[in-house]
């Protein structure tokens, strides 16, 4: 299950929803492909005023961050360097979509790579499920 955490100052986020939920869904389909959709899981973590902070000094105003968590495995794959490029297109794009291109260069997107050896699910480690 891709998981795809956006932060944002809550004052830019509050209103934006459900279009950077959509956004970011699209994202991981357009790399992944519409096999996709129903398992991405988004969480949108809105940054109240004053806790968002650079350099010592609260921000007024932050591009919004993603992370996106997966199977580590993908970043064996021999198309890895492929599959981490487009996924930073995707989510810069729909990040700058919903928020405006303004942000585009100061859009972080880090990629984490869970092991399953070291993930649970409903009580029991992924990687021994099914087995």
């Amino acid at each position: 299950m891709p998981h795809v955490t956006l932060y944002a100052l809550e004052s830019e986020l509050a209103g934006h929803e459900p279009a950077v939920i959509g956004a970011l869904t699209d994202a991981v389909v357009s790399v992944y492909g519409e096999w996709a959709r129903p398992s991405v899981d988004v969480r949108l973590i809105g940054i109240p005023a004053g806790r968002w902070a650079r350099g010592g000094a609260a921000l007024s105003t932050a591009a919004p961050s993603v992370t996106f968590g997966m199977r580590e495995e993908v970043f064996a794959r021999p198309d890895a360097a492929g599959v981490v490029a487009r996924l930073v297109a995707a989510f810069t794009d729909a990040v700058t979509a919903v928020f405006g291109d303004d942000c585009r260069d100061d859009v972080l997107v880090e990629l984490v790579g869970q092991p399953t050896s070291r993930s649970g699910l409903g009580g029991t480690v992924i990687a021994d499920r099914g087995r």
